[in-house]
């Protein structure tokens, strides 16, 4: 449903994301995995030869298509969901740039699959996000995604395949003439609202909204980051806080897929920075699971905010990438529970080691699961100098002259 030169744009865009999200420029030979679902291999294509234009070398690899992964959880034993294939550790610790190419056959195949089977495959594999995680702290690392249209994600979301592929196609700018340089506006553009966020001297943001109380510390050390090249499209702007202070309620008024269970009206009751108390509409036995997965997956990683006047996307898509960029009419606030993004340390990133990340509260799971809320909202700043202000209001940041 993407056009040949829409697909063309789609890549030049991606590798942009890539290159963005990395900072400092790709040397030739340098490595790029290009991971791509079976209905994404027109975009794969476009894909590998630019990377090779680049003077870059491309690994592709294929994921599994939906009757693949069911029957791989179906039938594999416990040794079989941990073991992980060799060279794969090699390949991660020489990884130039990642690029995901999402295109689901499915996303409800894994609704059966015991939860348990799933958290060990993933723990099992948490070693390459380390390994990842640590080269992007040293920019020697750089990623980004994007999806494609399918008829599961169209018919899940509610949507023709037409109206969805058009909410991609508006989003990611693709029928704009020079897709790359509307997102570079953008780029300077929430460089502007990080640098006046980053200013603040905060000792807690106070999140409130119909069904939300939330308060959320930002912790030591800490620093907005978002549109950064990471995920197209992408209009948040986000910092993992100190897991260990978040207190109150937190409402999830979107709906979630997560390893094909559909959860809807999650609401977490969070003390002393756990979430104690789960209930959802939809799901609950299934949200309980993923909070056991690891003593971090009840805490918090994430913390965020959309601005509706970044984000074009106002219909639910039923996947992550795009909902927790919604904009619509109240724009977005989401919370993820799960691991902590590194790069929101402000300080040098090689001094952010195991133990640093420990004693600032950076939060460390397998999980990672955005929530989100989009409600009308009011998120207030209390300084640590005594004084207040309100940060963002009707789904906007309130910073002075921004467009």
């Amino acid at each position: 449903m993407l056009t040949d030169i829409q697909l063309e744009k789609y890549a030049k865009v991606l590798f942009w994301g890539m290159q963005k999200a990395r900072v400092t420029p790709f040397a030739p030979g340098d490595i790029v995995l290009v991971r791509t679902d079976l209905a994404a291999l027109p975009l794969a294509e476009k894909m590998q030869a630019l990377i090779l234009a680049q003077g870059l070398n491309p690994v592709l690899r294929m994921s599994p298509p939906s009757a693949l992964e069911k029957g791989y959880f179906s039938l594999a034993e416990q040794e079989q969901l941990s073991f992980v294939v060799p060279g794969d550790r090699e390949l991660y610790e020489r990884l130039g740039g990642l690029i995901s190419l999402l295109a689901p056959d499915s996303i409800t195949h894994l609704r059966d699959i015991p939860p348990t089977k799933i958290v060990t495959f993933s723990l099992a594999r948490k070693y390459l996000r380390d390994i990842l995680d640590k080269r992007e702290a040293t920019r020697q690392f750089g990623w980004t995604l994007c999806l494609m249209p399918t008829p599961a994600l169209a018919e899940n979301a509610g949507l023709t395949p037409e109206d969805y592929a058009a909410q991609i196609i508006r989003a990611s700018y693709l029928d704009e003439a020079d897709p790359v340089a509307t997102w570079e506006g953008i780029f300077r553009q929430a460089h502007g609202v990080k640098a006046w966020l980053n200013d603040m001297d905060v000792d807690y943001y106070h999140v409130q909204s119909a069904s939300t109380d939330l308060k959320v510390h930002p912790g030591e050390s800490r620093c907005w980051i978002g549109i950064s090249g990471h995920n197209i499209p992408s209009f948040e702007l986000f910092i993992s806080p100190d897991c260990r202070l978040t207190e109150g309620t937190y409402h999830a008024d979107q709906p979630s897929y997560r390893s094909g269970n559909l959860v809807s009206g999650v609401t977490l009751e969070f003390s002393n920075g756990m979430a104690r108390v789960v209930k959802a509409d939809q799901g609950e036995g299934f949200v309980r699971s993923q909070l056991e997965m690891d003593p971090g997956a009840c805490r918090l990683g994430e913390f965020s905010l959309t601005d509706k006047r970044f984000s074009p996307i106002n219909a639910f898509m039923a996947h992550t990438l795009f909902d927790e960029n919604f904009g619509g009419d109240h724009g977005n606030c989401h919370v993820a529970v799960g691991a902590s993004y590194a790069d929101t340390y402000a300080g040098d990133p090689t001094e952010l080691t195991d133990e640093r990340k420990k004693e600032l509260g950076f939060n460390d799971s397998a999980l990672h699961w955005d929530l989100v809320n989009t409600e009308p909202k009011k998120v207030t700043a209390f300084l640590r100098d005594g004084k207040k202000t309100v940060i963002y209001e009707d789904g906007m940041f309130t910073m002075p002259d921004l467009a």
